[in-house]
């Protein structure tokens, strides 16, 4: 079931972060006591953020064209690990290249060890997708730990932000406060984020 998701995180420092392998297959990557994984459609932001939560430009790659992401993406973080996987939904791969990332993607939720949380992200300038509802119910069927994060909060008009969160909140079947809203932009909540980060990886 979601983290409650407060909004009230003092000044944290930035994640230190460090590539380690890319993996096709979760028995490939190191061994591990705690990790958190990234998972969302590929123009979700899920590189941007990652470099912004690390404060650092090019630890992992962004690119106007989405689906650039197609392995297990493996970071060390303090002695634990996060992980970044393929995006889902990327219409221009082939079918057969899709359903493998899908296998991959399962397959590693529902079998590695040391797994702590799912960031799930939402694009917070369109709502939840069919895909992310779909993403969302496959967790919650095989009772796999995630937190719902929305990102790209600098599109919001600041106008429409409180209905636009009340929305995405009810589309992703959660409460309001259950979804940590984020910008990689403006910096809106990384802090909160990444003291998050480190409660889950905690020994």
């Amino acid at each position: 079931m979601p983290h409650g998701a407060r909004q009230d995180a003092g000044v944290s420092s930035p994640l230190r972060l460090e590539f380690v392998t890319s993996a096709t297959r979760h028995a490939d990557l190191p061994a591990t006591d705690a990790e958190v994984a990234l998972v969302g459609r590929s123009n979700v932001g899920k590189s941007s953020l990652l470099n912004a939560l690390a404060n650092r430009h090019q630890l992992a790659h962004t690119s106007k064209t989405p689906g650039r992401t197609r392995l297990l993406n493996c970071y060390r973080l303090d002695g634990a690990t996060l992980v970044d996987c393929p995006g889902y939904g990327y219409a221009k791969a082939s079918k057969a290249d899709r359903a493998a990332w899908g296998t991959m993607i399962e397959r590693y939720l529902l079998e590695r060890d040391g797994l702590r949380m799912v960031l799930v992200l939402v694009d917070g300038e369109i709502g939840p997708t069919a895909l992310d509802e779909s993403m969302l119910a496959w967790l919650r069927h095989h009772g796999v730990p995630f937190t719902i994060v929305a990102t790209k909060h600098d599109k919001v008009r600041s106008a429409k932000r409180e209905k636009r969160k009340r929305e995405l909140a009810a589309g992703c079947g959660v409460e309001r406060r259950d979804v940590v809203w984020v910008s990689a932009v403006s910096g809106v909540n990384l802090d909160h984020l990444r003291t998050l980060v480190r409660d889950w990886l905690a020994p």
